[in-house]
């Protein structure tokens, strides 16, 4: 179906000084139009760019631009960390899950949104290939929308299939996505994973992030039968299980039979994989991470991350100390959504010791830290030193399993340390 191609430099005359614009998330970021938008800076004042993490160059964030662009993160990336201490950027604490409802109830009014969608097909749809999350809401509620049109982009299945006549302008382009080299996982992150594996039944669904630890849960699951997918987010670590028929979906209360997610991060493996692949189902964060839709799938695992843990269970996350670093995101989505499932698991998984060796098992959080994780919603804390299920447990009994999982060289100090602060 023919559609009105424009020049990336006409679409974006659009944009106004003041208007607040959202840009498609993580590997589908629209670059095309971010340099087009970016170059023309001296004739805009105090644009708002709302975006979740957002892979590749970010040049709006230049803190020379401040004028210009103002960076609002509700969720923070390398490419953008920078903006909230050099003062031309913010973030919004906000959970994945209601991410689209901050623009459903114009709570963040937008006036463009700068997606990147795959060519359109004979009907006249195009695919918002391989991130979903919030874009639909954007695009229902913006004003304007400008679709970046990449023969590169995959066409993947469900809520992201939109038809030419929901977009006002189009830019076409011939690029790769960015791509994540797959790593191979430390020796410490291979005891992580193996511990973390021990925890999995066969019949259960998994959800879990980008990285080596959440790469080397996966390369030991390869004798496990019949797991499910209903994840934030995955990478090229799910593909070789599927392949093999161990994530098959066959057993998942919710979705039987189709991997799920809101979008996709990882090499060009992965996205010569989803594309045109109707066994793997993107669809938006306000369902992918409802509570309600996770914990219907029985034997939910849900493994994340953190910063640092203290011993009473409070995991922090987003910030080292008072410091933002990344966001809430969808952590605790999936940890209440895993906890409610019936014989469902959360699981924070993280080394015992920062490279510098410092412990990230504390007695206390960091000054100003925050508190993704309550004490009261974790259940099972994971080091390559074993696992501390906590669920249940008294906040002595917390000490006690979460000291004997940190690095034995920190294990003295913690406990001493702990019981000096709540003596007083």
């Amino acid at each position: 179906m023919k559609y009105k191609v424009v020049s990336a430099e006409e679409a974006v005359k659009i944009v106004k000084s003041k208007d607040k614009v959202y840009i498609q998330a993580a590997s589908a970021v629209p670059q095309v139009l971010i340099r087009a938008l970016t170059a023309r800076h001296e004739e805009l004042r105090g644009v708002e760019i709302c975006q979740l993490h957002t892979e590749g160059e970010a040049p709006y964030a230049n803190p020379e631009l401040r004028e210009s662009f103002h960076v609002n993160s509700f969720f923070i990336g390398k490419n953008v960390r920078h903006t909230l201490k050099a003062g031309n950027g913010s973030y919004t604490p906000v959970f994945l899950s209601e991410l689209p409802l901050l623009f459903k109830r114009n709570i963040v009014d937008l006036q463009v949104a700068l997606i990147h969608v795959s060519v359109p097909d004979i009907h006249g749809y195009c695919s918002l290939g391989v991130s979903v999350e919030a874009t639909v809401a954007a695009i229902e509620n913006a004003d304007y929308v400008i679709a970046q049109v990449n023969k590169q982009m995959p066409r993947t299945f469900g809520d992201g299939i939109i038809h030419v006549s929901e977009v006002d302008a189009f830019v076409e382009c011939d690029e790769p996505l960015p791509a994540h080299p797959v790593v191979e996982p430390t020796e410490i992150e291979n005891k992580i994973g193996n511990n973390v594996a021990s925890l999995i039944e066969d019949r259960s669904t998994l959800q879990m992030g980008i990285g080596s630890i959440p790469n080397a849960v996966l390369t030991k699951l390869v004798n496990h039968k019949d797991l499910g997918l209903h994840t934030e987010m995955f990478s090229d670590g799910v593909i070789d299980l599927i392949l093999k028929d161990v994530i098959n979906g066959n057993h998942k209360g919710i979705n039987p039979g189709r991997a799920l997610a809101t979008f996709l991060m990882g090499s060009q493996r992965l996205y010569d994989y989803v594309d045109d692949n109707p066994y793997i189902e993107m669809r938006t964060s306000d369902y992918v991470n409802d509570i309600s839709i996770i914990k219907q799938n029985p034997k939910m695992v849900a493994i994340n991350s953190a910063i640092e843990v203290d011993v009473t269970g409070q995991v922090c996350a987003d910030s080292i100390g008072a410091k933002m670093y990344s966001g809430v995101g969808g952590q605790m989505d999936f940890i209440r959504g895993a906890s409610l499932s019936e014989n469902g698991k959360a699981i924070i998984a993280l080394p015992s010791i920062t490279r510098k060796g410092v412990s990230r098992i504390v007695p206390a959080l960091k000054p100003g830290a925050g508190v993704v994780t309550t004490r009261s919603h974790v259940h099972y804390i994971v080091t390559e030193y074993g696992i501390a299920n906590l669920y249940g447990k008294t906040i002595k009994q917390r000490v006690k399993a979460l000291t004997e999982i940190a690095h034995p060289d920190h294990r003295e100090t913690i406990d001493k340390q702990y019981f000096d602060l709540i003596r007083g």
